[in-house]
């Protein structure tokens, strides 16, 4: 039920207690779809996180660190012209409809008073952040320009007056009296009638409500209804087909198992969204790095096969060598001119085998020019073989990108794109400033607690990993990975971990690496000191011997309830 007009009713009172008459202090916009916006209120941060995301349309206050871009969008530098700085007098929900206003008074340049509003639509696929000038009605700019051609019911470009969505008309269930129900109860005769002309309400929200009018048909029964609204609070509800559902209310007629329950509605939603943000969030920036990651397994892909034909044909070279040899034997059966022979084959039976000639060259010539191509092809078995080893680890490499890429979260993504960078793979758009370098610190490191209070890092990228094993790492600490897969480097910071620390452990590199999803998973484990770097080998590449090994099923919810940061 997120975001339909009842639960957008319900949260408001509780963002209209913590941002109202408080003072929007910094605007900043971290992917495409999202804005946040940090209010202070007596002493307070409040940091609001819009999302226009077709799929998961949102607005609620968040805790969670989303960095800041370092260069601000024209749409963002238009908000901190007219709304930095700004006070938040009021917010209003339009009706019981998916639109929430956002009422702003500002002192321009002059000091003269001046008031915004900015309309925030979570409308699905049509969700859109619009400012506009409350004297006016002028549309200031929005998130999302429409072309007129997309848009025939209403102009949505700057300059041009805000109207809005076209709305259905419903019962508006927060407002209703007993007279007006009373009234709609003599024309909508049955429950199923009257709970489909109420709005604001998903399908979820209307069987509720149907339940409760089916137990009493009244005017106390809506009420009733209406009253878990009053007080929200944060309830993940899973299907018999555990399909996870978010309600600010626990419902009574719908068939769901409570998984959570919290009375801070914004932290469960938080909670609830930072999984599907991340991915989302992931998917934005690392489009550009996927893309050549992508192209390159291409590449390497059809090079290999290319090379492994050339070395079937030059591992099967002898027939060259045995034209040759046969040519030298019957030169004076071979008559100049002539583009074919045949003749017989004393390596097999004396069988005919057919010579192609070059009418051009002489008979010897001609033996000659096989022995020439068999001593190429047999010379170049070596080169090819080396061009084959070069080109599979090229594409393990780009196996382990993509692991990290699948693991990362979206601060990362500017690690691995620096890291394609220095490996010759993206090319740096300004040639002349110097690629800044991304710092690694213990900060930006992933970290665990284990059941017995030890600490467990895991490294989420190339350049994590070497930074982790080869400098932060104690040399008496174990290191783990997953055999033979891309994954995380993973430290268990202890000098004599039990079986069952080093078992948690391989839970978390398993869970970290391309066999996330994956059942008996074999993790190595050694000390840190036995991990050796070859000379020249690219990021995150590591080499070792005398490792132990140990079978683990990771399991999402019991690795990352571990997660301290």
């Amino acid at each position: 039920m997120p975001f339909d007009g009842l639960f957008i009713h319900s949260l408001l009172k509780t963002l209209t207690t913590n941002l109202k008459k408080a003072r929007l202090s910094k605007i900043y916009q971290p992917f495409d779809n999202d804005l946040i916006l940090i209010f202070r209120n007596q002493g307070i941060n409040y940091k609001l996180l819009i999302s226009i995301n077709a799929q998961h349309p949102r607005m609620h206050i968040t805790t969670k660190n989303i960095i800041n871009p370092d260069t601000a969008s024209t749409f963002v530098m238009v908000l901190r012209k007219y709304l930095e700085g700004a006070i938040l007098n009021e917010i209003k929900q339009v009706g019981m409809e998916r639109i929430i206003n956002l009422y702003f008074s500002n002192r321009n340049e002059f000091g003269d008073e001046t008031n915004f509003v900015l309309s925030v639509e979570l409308m699905g696929r049509h969700s859109n952040v619009i400012l506009y000038n409350k004297a006016t009605n002028k549309i200031i700019d929005l998130l999302k320009r429409i072309n007129p051609e997309d848009n025939r019911v209403r102009l949505l470009l700057p300059h041009a007056d805000y109207q809005l969505p076209p709305l259905i008309t419903g019962i508006d269930g927060s407002t209703i009296t007993q007279s007006e129900f009373d009234r709609l109860l003599a024309k909508y005769t049955t429950p199923l009638d009257m709970v489909n002309k109420f709005n604001g309400l998903d399908s979820d929200d209307k069987k509720e409500l149907l339940g409760y009018f089916n137990n009493d048909f009244s005017f106390d029964a809506l009420k009733l209804f209406m009253s878990n609204f009053d007080k929200p609070q944060g309830y993940v509800l899973q299907t018999v087909n555990h399909q996870n559902k978010f309600f600010c209310y626990r419902p009574r007629y719908l068939n769901l198992y409570v998984v959570l329950q919290s009375e801070d509605i914004n932290k469960a939603l938080d909670d609830f969204y930072q999984d599907m943000a991340n991915k989302e969030w992931v998917r934005q920036k690392a489009k550009a790095v996927e893309n050549v990651v992508n192209n390159e397994n291409k590449k390497l892909s059809r090079k290999l096969i290319k090379l492994q034909k050339q070395l079937d044909s030059a591992e099967n070279s002898t027939e060259f060598r045995i034209k040759g040899e046969i040519l030298n034997v019957y030169l004076s059966s071979v008559k100049p001119g002539i583009t074919t022979i045949s003749l017989p084959n004393y390596y097999d039976e004396n069988k005919p085998i057919n010579i192609k000639l070059d009418p051009a060259l002489s008979p010897a010539k001609n033996a000659q020019k096989y022995f020439v191509k068999y001593q190429k092809l047999r010379n170049s078995i070596k080169f090819i073989k080396e061009q084959i080893k070069l080109t599979q680890d090229n594409l393990a490499y780009f196996d382990t990108i993509q692991t990290a890429i699948n693991n990362a979260e979206p601060q990362d993504i500017a690690l691995i794109r620096e890291e394609l960078i220095n490996q010759g793979y993206i090319r740096q758009h300004n040639k002349n400033n110097n690629l800044r370098k991304k710092k690694i610190t213990a900060d930006n490191i992933a970290c665990f607690t284990l059941t017995s209070g030890k600490k467990v890092w895991v490294g989420k990228n190339n350049y994590q990993n070497d930074w982790l094993t080869l400098k932060k790492a104690d040399k008496r600490f174990l290191w783990l990975h997953v055999k033979n897969i891309p994954g995380s480097h993973v430290i268990l910071q202890d000098i004599e971990p039990t079986m069952a620390d080093i078992k948690e452990a391989a839970e978390i590199a398993a869970y970290f690496s391309k066999a996330r999803y994956s059942a008996n998973v074999v993790v190595d484990y050694i000390t840190v000191k036995k991990i050796k770097k070859p000379k020249g080998a690219k990021p995150g590449f590591v080499i070792y011997t005398g490792q132990k090994s140990i079978s683990v099923t990771p399991i999402k919810e019991n690795i990352l309830c571990k997660r301290d940061n």
